[in-house]
């Protein structure tokens, strides 16, 4: 039987250490069938294979990302984009000619501005947004979506003006005037602006509570809905991506992607965890638990949970074991307390549910740590991979803990500052110097033999995985006394193919170019090994398959 797909040609990069390299491969249904030399593979091919020449470029198995908001980001395409801008007058500028090319009165919400936009000594405040918008309303978001900024009428319509009281790590900033500055901290303090949108705050689906749209969509607005999901996908396949672990979701965002998937348009395998809120019941965890058992294809997963303890370093929401260098006496608010959170760990834990938990602060990634050391203690050790996504900032006594309690490091190349166009201001001032080294230590938290995964965490940073590779080979350091924390290329694209199949409990049947494993494959355009490290991001994805099947390129 003669093969689908022959790509030959190649300078093929496994990651199977028994063949590290290969020139071609050949593809059967959604199985690679051989690897090898091109004399090898040419004794596939048959009179309808589809050969594909590679030209001499790089193949990869099929990127990984293992930490993204897939729906979020997609509807985000269609927002006005403010990442390099700078000043009040380059602000103004994009602003206006935004809303030039999108007339109407729907609040307009702006993406990726900086925090220090204006300049690094003037913060952004509703007064530098009403002298460019009044009669609209305007939310504009940082990078890292933990922090907004609206203007008056966008605080006066969502009833926040005034201010309000909200939960622990959220936080209206108030002016010397006793009204809102129009800067807010976490989802309680910008989420009402959000709900302004005439659709709802539907572009966030799972992220801002947790729970289901209520009521159920109509048929159009599913529809519109699977649109935007359809969208982020085809971003995803053009950038080379052919698994995807969703950090957000609900039921009904697994009802798009099966409904994708049986109209024959999901192109990416997809994993979406259940969302559990500080204010949620331990008992809502049965709820995960049924979501595992009804999605567990290799190409539609549930399984897992997802947690925040904390915020972001920038805006002080991070959550730190010792005071922020700049704020003596605060160090962050958990969002949830150690005691709750081990209680959550340990349920989850012995539901056989993976838990991945955002935790940036070294105060968060400890009270992380203690809940995973719980859940092993009351449960028993077993094969569970729970994840520390972001591991921002660690303290040096937590970095042998992941490799010793079996957690993953899921950490984002190009979240430091100074990488991807990324000031390093307010940050480096914030976290102070003392802990600059055990800022993004990547390396020393692979150095423990422990799991590194590596993604992108899109919408935050541009979804571009070769990017991302791009700044993990060259990350600079902060001050010659910083710890090098660069990777080879081939530790990099370990990263993004193994590490993301182990992540996803997926190793075996992905992320490794191999007979009889399921057919993930990116074709680039141009050759990783023989490209200066830093112009990797100028080679783009030439094709992609998933589960044997073009979705991107031709």
């Amino acid at each position: 039987m003669s093969a689908d797909i022959v790509i030959e040609n190649a300078a093929i990069l496994t990651m199977d250490d028994a063949r590290p390299k290969a020139e071609a491969l050949a593809i059967t249904g959604n199985r690679i069938a051989a690897v090898g030399s091109n004399r090898e593979i040419a004794a596939e091919k048959g009179a309808s294979t589809r050969v594909i020449d590679a030209g001499g470029a790089t193949v990869t198995p099929g990127f990984v990302e293992a930490h993204m908001h897939l729906f979020a980001g997609a509807a985000e395409l269609k927002h006005l984009q403010l990442a390099g801008t700078k000043g009040f007058d380059g602000l103004k500028s994009r602003t206006l000619a935004y809303l030039k090319d999108n007339p109407g009165s729907d609040l307009v919400i702006g993406e990726q501005a900086d925090y220090i936009i204006i300049s690094e000594s003037e913060p952004l405040t509703r007064h530098h947004l009403d002298r460019i918008v009044k009669d609209r309303p305007l939310l504009v978001f940082s990078p890292d979506h933990h922090t907004a900024w609206a203007n008056t009428l966008a605080l006066e319509q969502a009833g926040i003006l005034k201010g309000k009281a909200l939960g622990p790590g959220n936080e209206i900033v108030m002016g010397p005037d006793g009204l809102a500055a129009g800067e807010l901290r976490e989802g309680e303090a910008f989420n009402p602006v959000r709900a302004l949108l005439k659709g709802g705050d539907r572009d966030r689906l799972g992220l801002t509570t947790g729970g289901e749209p209520d009521p159920y969509p109509d048929t159009a607005a599913f529809e519109s809905d699977l649109a935007v999901m359809a969208r982020g996908l085809a971003h995803c396949a053009a950038h080379g991506l052919t698994a995807i672990h969703n950090m957000d979701g609900n039921l009904y965002t697994l009802e798009l992607l099966e409904e994708l998937q049986r109209r024959g348009q999901l192109t990416a395998r997809v994993r979406v965890p259940f969302h559990m809120k500080n204010f949620m019941d331990l008992s809502m965890l049965e709820k995960a638990s049924k979501m595992a058992a009804r999605y567990n294809s290799d190409m539609l997963q549930s399984g897992f949970v997802k947690i925040f303890v904390d915020g972001v370093v920038d805006s002080a929401t991070a959550v730190m074991v010792e005071d922020y260098a700049d704020q003596p006496g605060w160090r962050g608010d958990p969002l949830f307390a150690p005691e709750h959170f081990a209680k959550v760990a340990v349920e989850a834990d012995r539901r056989g549910l993976q838990i991945a938990v955002h935790a940036i602060g070294d105060g968060a990634v400890r009270i992380t740590l203690d809940g995973y050391a719980a859940a092993q203690k009351a449960n028993g050790k077993r094969d569970s991979r729970h994840r520390v996504e972001h591991v921002e900032v660690i303290h040096p006594d937590d970095i042998p803990r992941f490799a010793r309690l079996g957690v993953i490091a899921s950490m984002q190349p190009p979240h430091p500052p100074g990488c991807h166009g990324l000031p390093l201001e307010p940050y480096l001032s914030r976290l102070g110097e003392k802990r600059w080294p055990y800022a993004f230590a990547q390396r020393a938290i692979r150095n423990t033999g422990a799991h590194v995964v590596f993604a992108t965490d899109w919408p935050v940073s541009d979804i571009d995985p070769l990017w991302s590779i791009q700044s993990a080979m060259t990350r600079g350091r902060w001050t010659p006394a910083m710890p090098d924390n660069r990777v080879s290329l081939h530790e990099a694209i370990h990263s993004y193919t193994v590490e993301g199949a182990h992540a996803g409990f997926m190793d075996g049947r992905i992320g490794v170019l191999k007979p009889d494993l399921l057919a993930d494959v990116t074709v680039l355009a141009g050759n990783l090994e023989r490209t200066d490290p830093d112009a990797i991001r100028t080679i783009r994805p030439r094709i992609t398959i998933c589960d044997g099947r073009v979705v991107f390129g031709q």
